[in-house]
């Protein structure tokens, strides 16, 4: 799933065009979640090929984990991420927040 897929492109106020923003769902605590700790090699994108089996639901761990930089594919090494496992409807609730179908 590409995040951008069927986000809108829009026109700037310079005329330049860039996608819409994107807004993404808080993701709740559930007991379902599995919690690892990071190694230096760790990238939420290979995370997200681990568990999901898709590199581009990198930002549902990284969203899931607000407390460490959002600007980075990598996590802070030796701390514990939460990854959620039920994605359904986090995918749900980004669908309906972006107002996509």
């Amino acid at each position: 799933m590409n995040r951008y897929q069927n986000i809108p492109i829009i026109r700037s106020a310079t005329g330049k065009q860039e996608y819409a923003t994107t807004k993404y769902p808080e993701i709740p605590r559930r007991y379902t979640d599995i919690y690892v700790i990071t190694s230096a090699e760790d990238r939420y994108d290979q995370l997200a090929v681990a568990y999901y089996g898709d590199s581009s639901l990198w930002w549902i761990i990284s969203t899931a984990n607000p407390q460490y930089t959002q600007g980075s594919l990598y996590p802070p090494e030796g701390v514990q991420l939460r990854i959620p496992m039920e994605i359904s409807p986090i995918l749900n609730a980004y669908t309906a927040l972006n107002n996509l179908r």
